[in-house]
C-alpha cells in the first residue's frame, strides 16, 4: 500500500522557519520580561520570580509531553492552531486585567499553549527528510530560534522601558496573528495530518549507522534527555534571578537586556558551529565538556561582581546550554520516526528542569534568607549531582556494552 505521505505535496520549509522566527521573538519578549514586570509591578524579588519560574516549568513539562502526543495522533497543524489561539487569548486577558492572580493564570495558559506548538513544529520541519536532511534542518531550526530569542532579549529591555511594561501583552499577539496567517497558508496546501501513519520500517532503518563507540544510538538520545533538563535548570534559574542581579550591578532594564543577553548570542554561536560540523555527534566527551562548562558558567554569572566576570561567565554558559539543547533535539529527531512525540519528550524534560531548578532555588532562599547566594549554590549542587548521574549512566552503558561484546 502506498504511503499516504507520498500522495501529498511536501511541506515548504521556509514559511515554517518564518513562523518559528516570529514565535521566538514574541515568546521571548513576554517570557523573559514577565520577570521584570513581576519585579516592578508586584514587588517580586528572587524568591517570587523563582517561584513563578518553577510554576512555568511544571506547566511546560505537562503541556509539551501531552502536546507532542496530541500532535502525533491528531496532526501537527491542529496542535499549532490550538496553541496559537491559546497564546493570543492569554495575552489579551493579561492586557485587560493587571491583578496578580489573573496574571498568574495568564502565565499558565500562555505557557501551556506555547508548548503545544513547539513539538509539532519540530516534527513538521524535519518531516520527509533523510538523515542528512534532518541534521541540516535541525541546525537551521536551532539557529533561527536562538537568533530571534537573543534579539528579543537584547532589544526587549529598551522596548519594555520605552513602551511600558504593558507592551509585553500587545506586541506578541500581533506577531502571533501573522503566524496564524502563515500557518493557514501552509496547512491549506498540505491538508493531511503531518503525523499520518507511515509504512512499516525496520528498526535498522530508523537508527544511525553503527557508531565507533559501539553504543546503541538510543543511548545517546537518553543521555541527552538526561543532560538537557539540567541545562534548563540552570538557564531558567538564571533568567528568574537576572532582575535582582541587574539591581546589584546597577543596571537599568535596558542595560540588563544588553549585558545579560551575551549568553543568548553565545548559545547562537554554538548552534551555528554544531550545525556546520558534525564531529560532536554521538561522542560522549562533547556532552561531558558541555556539562562542565554549564556548571562553571552558571556559578560565574550569578556570583559576578563586575561586568567583565558577568560577560566571561555568560560565554561559557551559552556555549554549554547550546550544546546540551542541540544534542537533545538532534537525537530526538535522528532516532526513530515518532518525531512529534519525541519532540514533546525533548520539550517536556526541559520543562521538568525549569520546574526543579527554580523550585530548589526558591526553597533554599526560604531556608537561608540571609544568604544572597543561597539559591545559586543550591542549584549549583544540583547541577553537580546531574554531572555525577551523567557520568554514572555512561559508565554503566560501557560496562553493559563490554558484557554484550563478550
Amino acid at each position: 500500500m502506498e504511503d499516504i505521505r507520498d500522495m501529498r505535496p511536501p511541506i515548504a520549509k521556509l514559511p515554517l522557519f518564518v513562523f518559528e522566527a516570529l514565535g521566538s521573538l514574541a515568546c521571548g519578549f513576554y517570557g523573559n520580561y514577565i520577570f521584570f514586570l513581576f519585579r516592578d509591578r508586584h514587588g517580586f524579588g528572587d524568591l517570587g520570580n523563582l517561584g513563578v519560574a518553577a510554576l512555568m516549568g511544571f506547566v511546560m513539562a505537562v503541556a509539551a509531553w501531552q502536546g507532542g502526543r496530541f500532535a502525533q495522533r491528531q496532526g501537527c497543524f491542529r496542535a499549532m492552531f490550538l496553541g496559537q489561539g491559546g497564546m493570543i487569548t492569554a495575552l489579551s486577558l493579561g492586557a485587560l486585567f493587571p491583578q496578580l492572580p489573573v496574571q498568574l493564570a495568564v502565565l499558565v495558559l500562555w505557557t501551556a499553549s506555547q508548548f503545544i506548538v513547539w513539538p509539532a513544529l519540530e516534527s513538521l520541519v524535519t518531516e520527509g527528510e533523510d538523515r542528512a536532511g534532518r541534521a541540516r534542518l535541525v541546525g537551521i531550526y536551532s539557529v533561527v530560534w536562538a537568533t530571534c530569542s537573543a534579539l528579543s532579549y537584547f532589544f526587549g529591555g529598551a522596548l519594555f522601558e520605552r513602551l511600558g511594561s504593558g507592551s509585553i501583552f500587545w506586541l506578541p499577539p500581533g506577531l502571533h496573528l501573522v503566524q496564524v496567517i502563515i500557518l493557514w497558508r501552509v496547512a491549506r496546501r498540505h491538508e493531511a495530518p503531518a503525523s499520518a501513519p507511515v509504512a512499516e520500517t525496520s528498526a535498522a532503518d530508523l537508527l544511525p549507522t553503527p557508531l565507533r563507540s559501539g553504543l546503541d544510538p538510543r543511548a545517546f538520545q537518553q543521555m541527552a534527555w538526561l543532560a538537557n533538563p539540567f541545562a534548563c535548570i540552570a538557564a531558567f534559574t538564571l533568567l528568574a534571578m537576572i532582575p535582582e542581579l541587574a539591581l546589584r550591578l546597577g543596571l537599568s532594564t535596558t542595560l540588563a537586556g544588553l549585558f545579560c543577553s551575551i549568553w543568548f548570542f553565545a548559545r547562537l554561536a554554538s548552534f551555528v558551529v554544531l550545525g556546520r560540523w558534525g564531529g560532536w555527534r554521538y561522542r560522549f566527551r562533547w556532552l561531558l565538556a558541555g556539562y562542565i562548562f554549564l556548571v562553571a558558567g552558571f556559578i560565574a554569572v550569578l556570583t559576578a561582581r563586575d561586568l567583565w566576570w558577568l560577560s566571561i561567565g555568560q560565554v561559557a554558559f551559552g556555549f554549554a546550554v547550546g550544546l546540551l539543547y542541540y544534542s537533545s533535539l538532534f537525537y530526538s529527531m535522528d532516532v526513530g520516526e515518532t518525531r512529534a512525540e519525541h519532540g514533546g519528550i525533548h520539550e517536556a524534560v526541559m520543562g521538568a528542569g525549569n520546574l526543579l531548578g527554580p523550585g530548589i532555588g526558591a526553597v533554599s532562599l526560604l531556608l537561608a534568607p540571609g544568604s544572597a547566594h543561597a539559591g545559586v549554590w543550591a542549584v549549583g549542587c544540583l547541577l553537580g549531582l546531574g554531572l555525577l548521574m551523567l557520568a554514572a549512566f555512561r559508565l554503566r552503558l560501557g560496562q553493559l556494552n563490554e558484557r554484550g561484546g563478550t
